[in-house]
């Protein structure tokens, strides 16, 4: 491309601060005017170019465009340009359709609105990473490169519809091609962290009977290694810029693979993905879902939880390994027309965090707690992002403090989710929807959530039971079908005319739930039942707590007690921590009911969270009646020291 001259280049940014030519393209770059011509970044869709040529213009070759980083961001007003007009696809809550195809239904429809001119080619992907790449993506180019990689599926791999493909990629543009290529197929496909170890591949291979794999090379070396165990596996999948024996070239097959192909005719019910879950209480079951888990996002109460428009840029944080990222950053973006922003972050980092908030206009923000509390623990002294306009958390309970320090420093407030692998979304504080402190929302249709007993009978307003969700007489879209392989665990977890989600919580006289913990979390202590979500509120009013985590631990004479581990706030780390011990007691003490004030308290330097920033609690419990089992100590976290209020275990 010839060089702009400084005239040029003035003129482009002049119009490109009025508005008067879309502010982005796949390429991000500007375009020297025709003669006689409009100064227009040009977005041209894939049919238009040579294969090599367009394939310059994508992540999946070797190179990725840089943006044009001399500019600010554009205001809002310009960034997200959208057609008003158009209004996503939805469905009725009680009108489940015979068939559904998420690619074909949803995708397709908005690559279409854009080749007939009814909607503009907005971006669909925005990806960016922290070295300054980036990859914008409309509509009409995913549904292009997802037809491509299904034919690879299926003509080069050789996969069928109901084969099983194992999924483990980063916040790459990939996961989105392989997702929706999967779906087109009908081919089930089974997401997984990239934390995940190489005893871990193996037991999802063979637990799945995993067909295919795709990954990338830092992973290769642990699937090769398992690979013998694993009789199922006969395609491996790399997506990297080097090759390795053994394993296909995923880019090289997009590149050269046709564009044609014709979606399956999937039923709602037939099955779409695995996520296995985590496995607290034994090895990880395998939850499978249908294509109704995608046809829930479309559902017109569904539509109600984030509200999202064309004109929105959504970041959803959750690691591609868990079904929010399927939910939160595909099928509820995507659903909408909205654009779904991705930052290929190496780590949590609260600093990198913010500096995006400023520099993107992105206007709808979901993130695990943690993430917002360690925005929170920094101390910024500016949180007031320009574009933001909605923040959502789930994963575990925030703190009624943390809601009004996010509320004081941002202007906004942040509304709770609350899901599981079995179930995505199942209930949540919509926008708009009054806010109880506390609180994780309403049920989302077409759930009913009831509070239920081990028996399945639904219990009055405010009464401690189990989070239920109706499946009879008829099973709604979005909940899990079994547990694949499982009879057993999947009868289990059915309690009369409900799923048992296992999880304990209360439900006041307008629906609103509070979440007390996990089954497995409950910590029974002389016969008293204590979630660890109410010690957690307690202690994060004393000044010295910047953040706790609250489990069961072994003791002789009561069975188990209350331990918390603390994480200090800086100006408390120089304190004596006996007295700091006793003085944390006695608060729990004065503010909730004495039993549940912790006998143990441990203060340490960080939590062990997972990738998303969800504080891990099992780790914690397993440390803790390990040490019984083994007759030894363990160290559950980096330690400043130990407190107990009752003897201990011997050591």
């Amino acid at each position: 491309m010839a060089q702009m001259t400084e005239i040029q280049l003035r003129t482009w940014l002049a119009h490109r601060m009025k508005g008067t030519f879309p502010a982005t393209c796949s390429t991000g770059k500007p375009s020297l005017p025709k003669a006689g011509g409009d100064l227009r970044i040009p977005c041209p869709v894939l049919e238009d170019y040579p294969t090599m040529q367009w394939l310059m213009r994508f992540r999946i070759l070797r190179g990725i465009h840089k943006s044009f980083h001399i500019f600010h961001p554009a205001p809002r007003q310009v960034c997200r340009q959208s057609s008003s007009g158009l209004r996503a696809p939805r469905w009725s809550d009680h009108d489940t359709p015979e068939e559904f195809n998420f690619a074909s239904s949803v995708l397709d429809y908005w690559a279409q609105m854009e080749k007939e001119g009814k909607r503009g080619s907005e971006t669909a992907l925005w990806w960016v990473n922290g070295q300054g790449d980036e990859v914008k993506w409309s509509f009409r180019e995913i549904s292009d490169l997802t037809r491509r990689t299904a034919n690879v599926f299926t003509q080069a791999c050789g996969l069928q519809q109901g084969d099983h493909l194992a999924l483990i990629l980063p916040r790459v543009p990939e996961w989105w091609l392989v997702t929706v290529g999967c779906i087109r197929t009908g081919i089930v496909f089974i997401p997984g962290t990239t934390q995940l170890t190489a005893k871990d591949i193996m037991y999802r291979l063979q637990a799945s009977k995993a067909k295919a794999i795709v990954t990338i090379d830092t992973l290769a070396p642990m699937v090769d290694s398992v690979a013998s165990e694993c009789p199922t596996l006969r395609t491996k999948l790399l997506v990297s810029d080097h090759n390795r024996e053994g394993w296909l070239d995923f880019r090289s097959l997009i590149r050269s693979a046709s564009p044609n192909h014709t979606c399956i005719k999937s039923k709602t019910w037939d099955p779409m993905v695995i996520f296995f879950t985590s496995g607290t209480t034994g090895l990880p079951k395998m939850a499978k879902h249908s294509h109704g888990l995608a046809l829930k996002s479309c559902l017109s109460s569904s539509r109600k939880v984030f509200q999202l428009k064309t004109s929105d840029i959504l970041w959803c944080m959750s690691d591609p390994g868990w079904i929010l990222a399927l939910v939160g950053c595909l099928l509820e973006p995507w659903t909408a027309g909205s654009t779904l922003f991705v930052h290929h972050l190496a780590q949590l980092d609260p600093k990198a965090i913010v500096q995006v908030l400023f520099k993107y206009p992105i206007t709808q923000f979901l993130a695990a707690p943690g993430v917002f509390r360690m925005i929170l623990q920094e101390r910024f002294a500016n949180l007031r992002f320009p574009t933001l306009e909605h923040c959502c958390t789930g994963g575990e309970a925030l703190l009624p403090e943390e809601h009004e320090q996010w509320r004081r420093h941002t202007g906004l407030l942040l509304h709770e989710l609350y899901g599981q692998s079995e179930t995505g979304m199942t209930c949540g504080v919509f926008r708009g929807m009054n806010i109880k402190l506390g609180s994780m929302g309403k049920a989302i249709s077409p759930f009913d959530i009831q509070i239920i007993d081990d028996k399945g009978n639904i219990l009055p307003p405010n009464a401690e039971g189990n989070i239920g969700i109706r499946m009879k007489p008829i099973r709604p879209p979005g909940l899990f079908m079994y547990y694949e392989n499982n009879p057993k665990e999947t009868a289990k977890v059915e309690c009369g005319d409900f799923y048992n989600t296992g999880d304990r919580a209360t439900m006041d006289a307008e629906g609103y739930l509070w979440f007390l913990g996990r089954d497995d979390d409950i910590i029974n202590a002389s016969g008293y039942r204590i979630g660890p979500a109410e010690v957690e509120n307690a202690l994060a009013e004393h000044p010295a707590v910047a953040e706790s985590a609250v489990v069961s631990s072994p003791d002789p004479k009561r069975g188990e007690v209350v331990k918390a581990f603390i994480v200090l706030n800086p100006e408390f780390l120089s304190h004596d921590k006996d007295q700091l011990t006793k003085d944390l007691q006695q608060h729990v003490k004065s503010v909730t009911a004495p039993y549940k004030y912790p006998r143990k308290v441990e203060f340490v330097l960080k939590l062990p969270k997972t990738t998303t920033g969800k504080i891990k609690r099992s780790d914690l419990r397993k440390k803790e009646f390990g040490g019984m089992s083994s007759g030894k100590k363990t160290e559950p976290t980096p330690r400043l020291r130990q407190i107990s209020g009752v003897p201990q275990f011997p050591q």
